[in-house]
């Protein structure tokens, strides 16, 4: 990493949720939620998702029913769904509780016997929560708590958490005293390469103007699962337009809290001089790295300064082996024929 982070305190166990924060279950059920009412008449509110954020699978069954004014019969074999995706993890874990496991949740009654399970005293846990209810049981417990909320534009919500992170990749275990990941790159992170791509579409009109930085918007149409699996923050990678070659890149994804974007999207800057735009032209991404998560700025003059910053990170990261091997993959370098 660049600098280092003061610690907090030295810990020795951890507790991670595994619906929501080790697992991106909130893209799936979303799936469900829009399609299921549909059978029904009827359409899904995302205004109450927070109603089944960190409940067990019969207590969300519940209360959607109430939401939907359904009159169908819950399965209780729901509550043995998240065994499916343990299988291979199991040999990763010291002990595993569920939430069927304990009397009732949220409380403080799972953390605290995870806690017995690990021979543990509570002081010396840190948490790792994606919900709001769960967050409140763990600190109940004595512990300290890591939230990493699930829905969108609510970190603002999780005041009696320690310390509240976009996303998993911005978790900083020697912080709590715990080993540091060992996968950092001169401030970057190498993710599992995933790849985007659409013809470049007018944006906010805020890039060159505002910002004095051209971005190449994309459309977020026919890319909502993706962008639902990938948390918002600052990437880069490799960038390929049809008639022009393959250029380094960074870009945002998010909702950009600057400007308080009201949707997710796609904004990468091709760290190249052009001449002209290149609007309805076909751009591929392949994105390789991260380097942050989105933040505010006090003023525009620091958000710009921020911006030239992570461009220079990602000028001199995608000159080594593990990003650089990237920019000749044919769904970059071709991407008029690369599906």
């Amino acid at each position: 990493m660049a600098a280092a982070t003061p610690l907090r305190r030295v810990l020795s166990c951890v507790i991670l949720d595994l619906d929501g924060t080790l697992l991106n279950t909130d893209g799936i059920v979303g799936d469900v939620l829009k399609m299921l009412p549909v059978k029904y008449g009827k359409q899904w509110d995302a205004k109450v998702t927070h109603r089944i954020v960190g409940k067990t699978p019969i207590e969300a069954a519940t209360a959607i029913k109430e939401v939907m004014s359904f009159r169908a019969r819950l399965m209780s074999s729901c509550q043995k769904l998240p065994q499916c995706f343990l299988n291979g993890w199991k040999e990763s874990f010291s002990a595993i509780v569920g939430g069927d496991e304990v009397m009732q949740k949220p409380s403080p009654e799972i953390f605290l016997e995870a806690a017995k399970l690990l021979n543990a005293e509570p002081s010396s846990c840190l948490v790792i929560e994606d919900s709001l209810p769960d967050v409140g049981g763990a600190k109940a417990a004595g512990m300290e708590v890591v939230a990493v909320p699930s829905l969108p534009k609510s970190s603002h919500l999780y005041t009696s958490a320690d310390e509240v992170i976009n996303s998993l990749l911005d978790l900083r275990p020697e912080i709590w005293g715990l080993p540091p990941f060992q996968d950092w790159i001169n401030g970057t992170l190498p993710i599992e390469p995933w790849y985007i791509g659409g013809p470049v579409i007018k944006g906010y009109g805020r890039g060159s103007k505002v910002l004095g930085i051209p971005t190449a918007n994309l459309s977020t149409e026919g890319w909502s699962d993706i962008l639902s699996y990938h948390p918002s923050g600052v990437y880069f990678g490799w960038a390929g337009l049809s008639t022009r070659g393959v250029y380094k890149m960074v870009m945002s994804i998010g909702w950009n809290p600057y400007f308080n974007n009201t949707e997710k999207t796609i904004e990468p800057w091709l760290l190249h001089d052009f001449n002209e735009d290149f609007n309805g032209e076909k751009l591929h991404l392949a994105i390789v790295g991260y380097i942050r998560p989105e933040a505010s700025f006090s003023s525009l003059e620091s958000l710009i300064s921020k911006i030239h910053e992570d461009g220079k990170i990602s000028k001199e990261a995608l000159d080594l082996p593990p990003y650089a091997a990237y920019k000749d993959v044919p769904y970059v370098k071709n991407p008029l024929t690369a599906e």
